[in-house]
């Protein structure tokens, strides 16, 4: 049976599928190719991440298909229900990326309180003759410790970046619609560990009292914040968002950035990718990466190996 891995697989993921009698393919095929070449090589299961559309079209079209895998959390580029109602298995890997997500989203914290992300696009074009304007300009850093971190979406990925706040010291403060309160186990590299039970609030409360946000949520059909959520938050807050392009309104959020109302934001996903706004990509008060969030090895090798075994338990009964 042949696996089609279209946005790529882990070498782990690879190794276990092929152990399992399953053909690996890692062709890289275009989206307008796809319907021909998993009908003319009888592919069973494709697996994307987010390059890759899987809508009604490939569905109807590829008989052969038994399970549709997404490398990752969200599934917006799958039409999941009209696959599953045509009776293919429609599979992804919610935990495999949570502790990289929750990683980056402090890579941008730390950028935004230490001005890392501007530090690092004018040192190299004037540290060497306005040094000294330079170092006064990023004089005036703030420290996460003792600060409170409110997170929207307090799933597995909500949860992991609560582990990274506590673990530093901050206060962490949560809203979430379905789910009224949660532990966070923050384990210590010499195996100790505690747990702290954090109950959610109103996303007004936490936009209200936290110093940084940080996003955690499905896509949305709307934004979930705009001018009237950028309002209700303090004077000088920082905003992550490493969830989902379009849940920002980012038209609001460079205003509020440009009016001192909040003084960073962290992006790694965007409204129009893979075409972010420019005046997106050019403001000096956001720190930017080009949805990178679950791209580490590790968390390659956990999606990989975490698809092999659900595609065997699928396939091999």
């Amino acid at each position: 049976m042949k696996i089609l891995a279209n946005d790529g697989i882990s070498q782990s993921g690879i190794d276990a599928l092929t152990n399992d009698g399953f053909e690996v393919i890692t062709t890289k095929v275009a989206q307008e190719q796809l319907i021909n070449y998993i009908n003319e090589h009888k592919i069973v299961a494709l697996l994307v991440r987010s390059a890759t559309k899987v809508r009604k079209d490939i569905i109807d079209a590829c008989e052969s298909l038994q399970i549709i895998g997404r490398g990752g959390v969200g599934m917006d580029n799958i039409d999941v229900e009209y696959a599953r109602d045509k009776g293919i298995h429609v599979i992804n890997t919610p935990a495999a990326s949570s502790s990289s997500v929750a990683e980056l989203v402090f890579g941008h914290l730390f950028n935004g309180v230490r001005f890392l992300h501007d530090s690092n696009r004018n040192m190299p074009l004037e540290g060497d003759s306005r040094f000294k304007d330079l170092k006064k300009a990023y004089a005036k850093g703030t420290e996460l410790r003792g600060k409170t971190l409110g997170i929207i979406g307090f799933g597995r990925i909500g949860r992991e970046t609560a582990k990274i706040a506590l673990g530093l010291g901050m206060n962490v403060i949560a809203s979430d619609k379905f789910i009224d309160k949660a532990t966070v186990t923050v384990d210590f590299f010499n195996g100790q560990a505690i747990d702290i039970e954090i109950e959610t609030e109103s996303m007004e409360s936490v936009l209200q009292n936290a110093d940084f946000i940080t996003l955690h949520v499905p896509a949305q059909k709307e934004y979930i914040i705009g001018k009237k959520e950028f309002e209700l938050m303090k004077k000088g807050a920082g905003i992550v968002n490493a969830a989902r392009g379009g849940i920002i309104d980012e038209v609001a959020l460079i205003d509020a950035l440009d009016s001192k109302k909040l003084s960073f934001a962290g992006l790694d996903v965007f409204e129009n990718e893979p075409t972010p706004a420019i005046k997106v990509l050019m403001n000096p008060y956001v720190s930017l990466t080009p949805h990178i969030g679950a791209a580490t090895d590790e968390a390659q090798d956990r999606i990989g190996l975490e698809l092999a075994s659900q595609i065997s338990d699928i396939l091999k009964k």
